[in-house]
């Protein structure tokens, strides 16, 4: 199969993909070019390859979505307004295409609840092929502030793997 050229796609679509290209909302774009109701579908990498091409060439124009807040005053303020006091606080890795993130999360035990509190990412993967930054800033930054969060509480902490990025396999209600 030939891979498809942006110029060769519906002007509606490729007017779509802009859109959301603008939007920060790049998952969305590759979506739209892979079920492209338009005309032929896309390949997944041919779409990730055409949506990275359209962000370069936007990128002065990108509304960025603000980053999460992560500080202490405004997750202490979340935390007191959700229901109930949480059980615990957990720093859980994750991941996308652009790489590795931490999310805090309050935890509840019964019944098993969890409310993300924030997320923090200190950027792309990218980092650590061009050795431009530590590689895992953002779980030193996770355990301060979930420590902080729950001693503010006094709950536990629960961070399994704060070395490297890891899926969880345990939660903490697990541990209980």
């Amino acid at each position: 199969m030939a891979e498809i050229e942006w110029e060769t796609l519906a002007e509606v679509v490729r007017a779509r993909v802009d859109e959301l290209v603008l939007a920060d909302q790049w998952f969305r774009a590759v979506h739209e070019l892979v079920r492209n109701d338009g005309g032929e579908r896309v390949q997944v990498g041919t779409a990730q390859r055409l949506v990275w091409a359209r962000q370069k060439v936007l990128a002065d124009r990108i509304q960025r979505r603000p980053a999460p807040p992560r500080d202490l005053a405004t997750l202490t303020a979340a935390i007191s307004a959700l229901p109930r006091t949480p059980d615990a606080i957990e720093a859980l890795w994750d991941g996308d295409s652009t790489g590795w993130m931490v999310r805090l999360e309050a935890v509840t035990a019964d019944p098993r609840t969890e409310k993300c509190l924030t997320i923090i990412r200190h950027g792309g993967d990218i980092r650590l092929f061009n050795s431009r930054v530590p590689p895992w800033p953002e779980a030193h930054e996770a355990a301060e502030l979930g420590t902080a969060l729950a001693e503010a509480f006094g709950v536990p902490f629960y961070f399994p793997y704060p070395d490297a990025p890891e899926l969880p396999d345990i939660r903490w209600w697990d541990t209980v």
